[in-house]
């Protein structure tokens, strides 16, 4: 198994599948109607002008005032009453123990990096820079000793991108957002941060790669690139010679130096208004709960090892997959004729369909000892709510 690395610092990662998408909705505010981006950009370099001696300085000059530190706490959790304590305070008078001092504490658990986007105070990151946390806290630049509360205004785990916003009391600068599209192997580029919590630095390289698919790290192709990517550098810029951002930084391959990183920035620009005014990402929901193959069950089934498929292991009552037949145990390998590799692959498909279009799901069912192919036509619909699910799910548990 490859290892790679999210580049924030002292993260906790939590994650959980259930069903066929994932809960990508953070806590949200208020947000605007509509994403706005500055109607003034930063004035940016002439293409075909040669690169000026010191492109990197003035590439510091321009950038830096737009990145932002990210720090992220969370409060201690009450845990399980000791049931010796429990027995002192009811039978014997003993009174409770004060334990609010630890209870209220937030506890540090990362650190990261943003940009500001919108001279308004929002501000673009990773989702594994914010995730678990009860606070988030905002440095502006690292010689400053203030920290601004930010409210989180939209996430999404799966592309790893979330929007947060603080209210600002001094004048912002916001980034220009380029365009990752025509972007070609060999361009310098040069990528911002907070690497280890040292502060505003930045490290230049080049493109080395586009289109890189690593589903471990994100369902979008990546930029990969060898300017220096650290721990901390978590949601900060990559940008192009011509002060544009041209991705987020994101991940490195922890085997190896000089291999990292960057989501797209037209991939970033596509959600953005999605994040700002719901707060997530709409995602197609069929209602199913699955897990890999085992290889077991795949050396059985001759399958092969690239294209395995998922198997159920629940169905939701009502739902898309229940009325169209599919049950516990059937095997999916295809989505309208496109083989499944594995259960993130399937969730990925499923997800990105709009809702109420229809697709057909090809799947192996046991029959007598035999696996037969089977085909079933299902209609995409949105996700339902979190809590009708789990009701649903507990009484057919109790039937």
């Amino acid at each position: 198994m490859k290892k790679y690395f999210i580049v924030s610092l002292i993260s906790i990662a939590v994650t959980s599948l259930f069903f066929m998408s994932q809960n990508s909705t953070a806590q949200q505010t208020k947000a605007t109607k509509t994403l706005v981006l500055p109607a003034t950009p930063l004035p940016t370099l002439k293409l075909n002008d040669p690169l000026p001696g010191n492109l990197f300085v003035e590439l510091a000059k321009s950038i830096n005032p737009s990145v932002v530190n990210i720090s992220t706490s969370a409060l201690a959790r009450r845990g399980p009453k000791d049931p010796m304590q429990e027995m002192l305070e009811r039978f014997y008078g003993i009174p409770p123990q004060d334990d609010n001092s630890w209870n209220n504490k937030p506890r540090r658990v990362g650190l990261g990096t943003g940009f500001i986007i919108r001279d308004d105070g929002l501000i673009l990151t990773n989702a594994h820079v914010i995730r678990n946390a009860d606070i988030i806290e905002v440095q502006l630049s690292e010689s400053s000793e203030k920290q601004y509360k930010a409210d989180v205004i939209g996430s999404d785990q799966r592309t790893d991108i979330a929007l947060i916003k603080i209210k600002p009391d001094v004048k912002l600068t916001a980034v220009n957002l380029g365009s990752s599209k025509d972007l070609e192997v060999g361009e310098w580029v040069a990528a911002f941060g907070n690497p280890y919590g040292h502060g505003h630095s930045m490290t230049k390289g080049i493109i080395s790669s586009k289109g890189r698919a690593i589903q471990e790290i994100n369902k979008i192709p990546l930029l990969q690139t060898d300017a220096s990517i650290n721990p901390g550098n978590s949601g900060g810029p990559l940008v192009n010679a011509r002060g544009q951002v041209i991705g987020v930084n994101s991940a490195i391959d922890a085997r190896a130096q000089g291999i990292g990183f960057a989501i797209p920035i037209d991939e970033v620009k596509a959600i953005l208004p999605q994040l700002e005014q719901k707060g997530g990402l709409q995602k197609g929901y069929v209602g199913l709960a699955l897990d890999d193959v085992d290889n077991q069950t795949a050396a059985y089934l001759k399958m092969d090892d690239d294209n395995r498929g998922s198997v159920i292991v629940n169905v939701q009552p009502n739902g898309p997959a229940d009325k169209a037949g599919l049950q516990v145990y059937d095997i999916v390998i295809s989505v309208d004729d496109k083989k499944v590799k594995n259960t993130q692959d399937l969730i990925d498909i499923i997800s990105d369909k709009a809702t109420g279009s229809k697709i057909k799901v090809k799947f192996l069912r046991n029959n007598k000892g035999e696996a037969v192919e089977k085909v079933a036509t299902l209609t995409i619909i949105e996700r339902p709510d979190e809590k009708k699910l789990l009701q649903d799910i507990f009484k057919k548990q109790n039937r």
